[in-house]
């Protein structure tokens, strides 16, 4: 099995992005400037977007019950559900992209390197 690993890893390691990220020793240290407006209102739209869908949707249904009208939920549920949605996503195109390609950059250098230890120990040559 760690033979297996190794040989995914270098043949990811051929890949331009990965071996760009190995290059530059890719890191979270951007994580640790002082954020934006627009990613301080990103991060705060996504937020809104976990708090406003599951427990709206779940009051909703109990009110629902309570008022023995099932149409609420039927018709409410969806359009929470889909407000949520285009919030969470405004809140992405505000502030997830800069972080997610920090996040998924040191993520791609850390597994491949981890993939490449594997034949490290066996005297396998590295990329």
């Amino acid at each position: 099995m760690p033979e297996l690993a190794y040989k995914i890893g270098l043949r990811l390691a051929r890949l331009k992005y990965v071996s760009r990220a190995i290059a530059d020793r890719a890191d979270l240290k951007e994580f640790m400037g002082p954020p934006t407006l627009r990613i301080i209102v990103g991060v705060l739209a996504i937020g809104f977007s976990f708090l406003m869908c599951w427990p709206a949707i779940t009051a909703l249904g109990g009110l629902a019950l309570y008022w023995r009208r099932p149409w609420l939920v039927v018709i409410g549920g969806p359009l929470l559900y889909g407000l949520s949605h285009v919030c969470f996503l405004t809140g992405m195109a505000l502030s997830g992209e800069k972080y997610m390609r920090i996040f998924l950059r040191w993520l791609v250098r850390v597994g491949v390197e981890r993939l490449l230890a594997f034949g490290a120990g066996a005297g396998g040559e590295e990329p």
